[in-house]
């Protein structure tokens, strides 16, 4: 069984490298194009069943790539920013430096936002629970943090260690046996029609 998780496409507080978490903004031009440049690449995985997070930027994904009525779950949100929702990541790195590196490396949270480690259950949880609920590969249409949580609650690999993972891009796990004790495989990371980015904005 296959996990394929679909990074929503690039947005408009993406271009201006807004923090999003929970809050929205739809799609650039870019994102709809990144969205539909990987529809024929979706459509060879053919995936059995489809869940989306209910957020719009997702939502309007979804619907470019052929899924607008795929269910929807607010358990695969982007990680809650809390009082950095909206702020530019330029400014932050400016004017907070440490903190930012902390906040990265999941060791602080701003106030009123969501800890790493819900952050990581949450995601975890919720991508396990739609994995037992059908048979069949599943792709999530999702956020770049719940891509960077299944590479480290499914395979240990940190945020550090990856790229950042660019808007309209596929992630792909191949779990032998969902129920099993093996971890499953990464099989793609960053696969689609667009190069991966080196600094994206959530």
């Amino acid at each position: 069984m296959r996990l394929i998780l679909l990074r929503h496409g690039e947005t408009l507080w993406n271009t201006e490298k807004r923090l999003q978490g929970h809050d929205n903004s739809p799609l650039s031009p870019r994102g709809i194009e990144q969205a539909r440049a990987i529809v024929p690449r979706l459509r060879s995985l053919a995936p059995a069943r489809v869940v989306t997070s209910d957020l719009g930027r997702v939502r309007q994904t979804a619907e470019i790539v052929g899924h607008a009525d795929a269910p929807s779950d607010e358990r695969l949100r982007e990680l809650d920013m809390g009082e950095w929702t909206g702020l530019r990541k330029d400014a932050l790195i400016a004017e907070k430096p440490d903190l930012y590196r902390a906040w990265r490396a999941g060791s602080y949270t701003p106030a009123g936002g969501e800890a790493w480690d819900d952050f990581v259950a949450r995601i975890t949880s919720t991508l396990t629970h739609w994995l037992y609920a059908g048979q069949g590969d599943l792709l999530a249409i999702v956020h770049s943090g719940v891509v960077r949580v299944a590479c480290f609650g499914f395979l240990g690999l940190k945020p550090a260690h990856l790229l950042p993972v660019t808007p309209g891009n596929l992630a792909i796990f191949d779990f032998e046996d969902v129920r099993g004790a093996a971890p499953p495989r990464l099989e793609a990371y960053n696969l689609g029609e667009f190069a991966p980015d080196t600094d994206v904005a959530d």
